[in-house]
């Protein structure tokens, strides 16, 4: 069992989304799950990749997020994997996440599952999408930064 002092285990991890938005800021949400749906995540049999959140009359949705059926309560006790989740967050944070995404281009994608204590979080970034573009200066900038450390790694056995 873990306890308050033991870091978050993390599940699922969207690591495309980093690449394809620029992440202004995250907010941690808990999300409402059904007892099959939260013995899958607790599995890892879940995948965010392609998923967002919308902000619909006044309350947050995960949709397009996969949590796959668990495999012994059967066919008739299980969920739909794809279904829209709940997301639970405080009025005052829904009022403020729904403002920003009223900016222009704005959107908010899921970054990753974990659990915190007994409980299942999601970490849900502000992003704003990327242009192609940026997509390539990253590349690069990601590329010349290993090879300046190859370089120094180099170095350092030369001597």
């Amino acid at each position: 069992m873990a306890t308050k002092n033991t870091p978050p285990r993390v599940v699922a991890d969207n690591r495309k989304a980093r690449h394809d938005y620029d992440i202004e800021e995250t907010i941690e949400a808990g999300i409402a799950l059904s007892g099959s749906e939260i013995k899958s995540v607790r599995a890892g049999r879940v995948n965010l990749r392609g998923s967002f959140a919308r902000v619909i009359d006044d309350e947050v949705f995960l949709y397009d997020a996969h949590i796959a059926p668990y495999e012994q309560s059967g066919k008739y006790f299980n969920h739909d994997p794809m279904r829209p989740r709940k997301l639970l967050l405080h009025r005052r944070e829904i009022n403020r996440l729904n403002g920003l995404v009223r900016m222009k281009g704005m959107t908010l994608v899921p970054l990753k599952i974990y659990f915190k204590g007994p409980r299942a979080k999601l970490e849900l970034g502000v992003a704003r999408g990327k242009k192609i573009y940026d997509k390539r200066e990253d590349i690069a900038r990601r590329d010349a930064a290993r090879d300046i450390e190859r370089a120094l790694k180099r170095s350092r056995q030369e001597r």
